[in-house]
């Protein structure tokens, strides 16, 4: 965006582009676009790049964008594509498309929970320190509201998410004492919808040692196990303290946290009934190839395709920008293998930078040099997941519909023609091509090159 970036008025319409009310952030986001017409700013010219995994509020944004500042990030910073994953819900899914649409950016959408995998009990995969607990995902929704038959699975994955949440907090309770929070008055509140984190809990727990000291360093220091003058310093830098005290207290070897067993998390069969019933795409998730899961990739990708997945997710970042050049040169060459493997096996890649930890990226680096030899599969993966949005949300001709089964069997054949779809299909316009399932895909791509 090439407006100044101190003009107070659009200073103040981003801020409420993350305000918790639905109709402030709308309301700002149509001045802002008015604003734009009128030529008091203008945007970049749109880059080779997307971010097709970006939290939202409504799980855990670092920088605090709801769907709709999301969409317009992108739109300032020339991104010309973007995704949203949030954790066990799907009440972004309509704002974000929606404002993809005004902005002109190509959207899409999904979830991510933890899942169990039982032939995996034994082995760690892609929750650290979790035998057979496994991060898994959907892409491609297109609509917030879920069919009455998977209702019932949503709430679960919330429902799940609060008990493991209510529980967290009786436990640090009992080890912070005196600093204790409630859950509903200092933990609800920082949400928009409900559905809070471990990083909210977090924010909840330094708030209230605030209240209570007037210096909270000596208590942190007594708690956490760490010198007091080492707190002093991180409480200046409030990003890196949240994710000590996050480390120290609720994950593994924390006051907080209780090893997850086979109950914890629902099994991967519930979780793609849910996903597909919305006519979505289950989507593996791959950390960095090092756990004795992710050594047995093959195995675990011919497991979870048997049950439906279609598509990989990946975190490029954490796999090359790597302080250690030893460390660097192997996770890369990690990430040059999934991405073959997933070539080899038909599986469009979603990447993206998550936005849910302080510190990550708003966007890959895409011309680095290590992303070189994955770039444009990177970019395709993108396209295609925006492809399938597009015609899911249009007509009902997405990647899972029956429509596509017919004219496109093959696993490859489908994923070129929803990548085909996503380059050539302007954002928003899919609504006005008068689609139908009497057409072909050649129909289709027909009316595209017009």
């Amino acid at each position: 965006m090439t407006s100044a970036p101190d003009d107070p008025t659009i200073v103040q319409l981003e801020t409420q582009l993350q305000h918790f009310d639905a109709a402030v952030r709308a309301a700002a986001l149509d001045e802002l676009l008015s604003l734009a017409r009128q030529g008091r700013l203008t945007f970049p010219p749109e880059t080779e790049a997307a971010n097709m995994h970006c939290h939202t509020f409504f799980s855990f944004n670092a920088y605090g964008h709801s769907p709709t500042s999301l969409a317009w990030l992108g739109r300032k910073l020339g991104i010309p594509l973007m995704g949203i994953v949030d954790f066990d819900v799907l009440d972004g899914v309509d704002e974000f498309l929606n404002a993809c649409d005004q902005v002109e950016i190509r959207g899409s959408a999904g979830i991510e929970t933890r899942v169990y995998i039982p032939e995996f009990a034994t082995r760690e995969i892609n929750s650290p320190g979790e035998p057979g607990i496994c991060y898994h995902m959907g892409i491609g929704f297109t609509t917030s509201a879920v069919p009455a038959s998977a209702a019932g699975i949503l709430d679960d994955l919330r429902q799940r998410a609060d008990r493991r949440n209510r529980d967290m907090v009786q436990r640090v309770n009992a080890y912070l004492d005196p600093v204790t929070i409630d859950y509903e008055r200092d933990v609800l509140p920082l949400t928009p919808a409900g559905n809070p984190t471990e990083r909210h809990l977090v924010v909840a727990y330094i708030r209230a040692a605030e209240r209570q000291y007037d210096d909270p360093a000596p208590f942190w220091a007594n708690r956490l196990d760490t010198p007091v003058d080492q707190v002093a310093n991180m409480l200046a830098d409030s990003p890196k303290f949240q994710n000590f005290v996050r480390g120290k207290l609720m994950k593994k070897g924390g006051a907080g946290y209780v090893q997850p067993d086979a109950g914890s998390f629902p099994l991967v069969a519930p979780f793609h009934e849910l996903i597909t019933a919305c006519g979505a795409l289950p989507c593996a998730a791959w950390l960095d190839g090092t756990s004795p899961g992710e050594r047995a990739i093959e195995e675990l990708l011919e497991l979870l395709m048997r049950q439906g997945v279609v598509a990989l997710n990946i975190i490029p970042d954490r796999n090359w920008n790597i302080a250690d050049p030893a460390a660097r040169q192997v996770k890369v060459q990690h990430l040059y293998r999934i991405v073959a493997l997933a070539q080899e096996l038909a599986l469009p890649l979603n990447v993206g930078t998550e936005m849910n930890s302080f510190g990550q990226k708003l966007v890959d680096d895409f011309g680095a040099p290590e992303l070189s030899p994955v770039r444009q599969t990177f970019l395709d993966g993108a396209y295609f997941i925006y492809g399938h949005t597009a015609l899911q949300r249009a007509a009902g001709l997405g990647h899972q519909s029956a429509w596509a089964a017919s004219y496109l069997p093959e696993r490859a054949q489908r994923n070129r023609f929803y990548t085909q779809v996503g380059r050539l299909l302007p954002p928003g316009k899919a609504t006005s091509l008068g689609l139908t399932d009497q057409l072909t895909p050649g129909d289709i791509l027909a009316k595209l090159n017009q």
